[in-house]
């Protein structure tokens, strides 16, 4: 298994196998806490070989800086068969994500396993800004 992209974005589509990518980002910034984040995507595009035939299970895991997992785990049951002809199969996969809560500013990252065995990992930075300044009218002053 290869994988080619793994990133947080706003949306992502499939096009019969072109993986579309809208808005990647690292960083939130965050006026208030717990943050809610309304929408974003995990988007993957994962090459697989003749040794990847089989069943496997794909995870990706939400984790604070301490590892500790901030939402359920997403498990993907994959199931990689090439046809006879072919050296690699290439797989898109788009995870949708609505409603993501920090309740604190810091690092976090989406770990990505298949069968338990960690391959990539995605880094995001939650930080707390201070709401900005009303404009004044200096003749009120």
């Amino acid at each position: 298994m290869n994988i080619q992209v793994a990133v947080l974005c706003d949306a992502a589509t499939d096009d019969n196998g072109k993986l579309n990518l809208l808005g990647a980002f690292d960083t939130i910034y965050a006026q208030q806490l717990p943050a809610i984040h309304p929408q974003c995507a995990i988007a993957l595009r994962v090459t697989f070989t003749g040794v990847d035939e089989g069943i496997h299970k794909l995870k990706l895991n939400f984790v604070d800086a301490d590892g500790q997992s901030i939402m359920p785990g997403i498990d993907i049951p994959v199931e990689v068969l090439l046809p006879g002809d072919q050296h690699f199969g290439t797989r898109n996969f788009i995870i949708n994500i609505q409603q993501l809560k920090f309740d604190n500013p810091g690092l976090f990252a989406i770990d990505i396993s298949l069968d338990g065995q960690i391959h990539s990992s995605i880094p995001l930075m939650v930080k707390h800004v201070q709401a900005p300044e009303p404009n004044r009218d200096p003749a009120q002053a």
